[in-house]
């Protein structure tokens, strides 16, 4: 709980510190949608007893701050997994809210963003059917590449997710994207 109290505060610092340049200036918005591979990682991807290689698709939204340089997200995602050794998955179905910081000017042919976040993911394993719904943080990067002359971006990004199940569920996904500004 402590996590989400500090992440909390940092979304809020930087809506405050951006305040006096929001009266002046207008944010915008960023829509998309992904899909990739999900990497399982400690003992929910340990070889013969953990879970293998998946897939992963998800939406979001960024709006970008009128200073352009730090945005707030949001994501929804959904990924399945398959048991190593025995029949089965796992599924995680969630959402992250994200503050996102890029490195370089919206202006610039890619654009570096990190991100870190909070979030509710339900973890559903189809063996004993059990199904949780815990809270997890996550952090990553991506980089957004303009495709031609228009608003479209390729979006390629990762980002570490550990979810407090009892076990600690963590997982990379690595995905590729489309965004589009509204």
């Amino acid at each position: 709980m402590k996590r989400l109290g500090l992440g909390l505060v940092a979304v809020a610092l930087c809506v405050v510190a951006t305040r006096p340049a929001m009266a002046q200036a207008v944010g915008h918005l960023r829509y998309g949608v992904s899909a990739g591979v999900l990497l399982p990682m400690g003992d929910y991807g340990a070889s013969g007893t953990g879970d293998k290689m998946g897939f992963v698709a998800g939406v979001g939204a960024t709006y970008w701050l009128p200073v352009g340089s730090i945005g707030v997200r949001g994501d929804l995602s959904y990924s399945q997994t398959s048991h190593d050794g025995t029949s089965g998955n796992t599924k995680i179905m969630g959402g992250m809210a994200s503050v996102v910081y890029a490195l370089n000017p919206a202006s610039a042919p890619a654009r570096i963003m990190i991100t870190g976040g909070v979030g509710m993911f339900n973890v559903k394993e189809s063996v004993t059917s059990a199904s949780q719904t815990k809270v997890g943080f996550g952090g990553g990067a991506a980089v957004a590449f303009k495709m031609g002359t228009g608003s479209t971006r390729l979006v390629l990004g990762s980002r570490f997710t550990s979810v407090s199940t009892a076990t600690k569920l963590t997982f990379l996904p690595i995905t590729v994207g489309l965004t589009f500004r509204k």
